[in-house]
């Protein structure tokens, strides 16, 4: 058990990590493309940068999975990547269908990739929100 918290909690410190290093470099391109963003055709830039925000932040979440898909395979917990790799993407979306489950040794883990899943999920989602608050904001002072 103890071996699954830390395991768990490393790895969602390093997801988290990831993340807000993603985050960070998708603000500095923000902030030096502002001055094109706010000015016009306004409907069209918006469109584009949440395009590129969105697909950015799903290449994070994507490596996150992989990530959790290499910790599994490294603990032999799964024998082959493709289901290591399912099971991540559908702990980590809290869908969990259940068709693959984890042996007891190590089914506190699925609890952390759940877990792990709504952090990241809401620390991209915060900073969407905030973004486009943002860039509605700066497109309106163009005006």
């Amino acid at each position: 058990m103890i071996e699954q918290i830390i395991v768990g909690t490393l790895v969602i410190c390093g997801t988290v990590v990831l993340h807000v290093l993603f985050i960070n470099t998708l603000t500095l391109w923000l902030t030096k493309n502002g001055q094109w963003i706010a000015s016009p055709p306004i409907m069209t830039k918006r469109t584009i940068v949440l395009i590129v925000m969105v697909l950015w932040l799903v290449l994070g979440l994507t490596v996150s999975s992989w990530l959790w898909a290499v910790v599994f395979l490294l603990n032999d917990v799964f024998t082959d990547l493709e289901s290591a790799l399912y099971f991540t993407v559908v702990t980590f979306t809290t869908l969990g269908y259940g068709d693959i489950t984890l042996e007891k040794d190590w089914r506190l883990l699925a609890s952390f990739t759940a877990a792990n899943g709504l952090i990241i999920v809401g620390l991209n989602t915060a900073f969407l929100v905030e973004a486009l608050t943002r860039i509605n904001s700066a497109q309106e002072s163009s005006r």
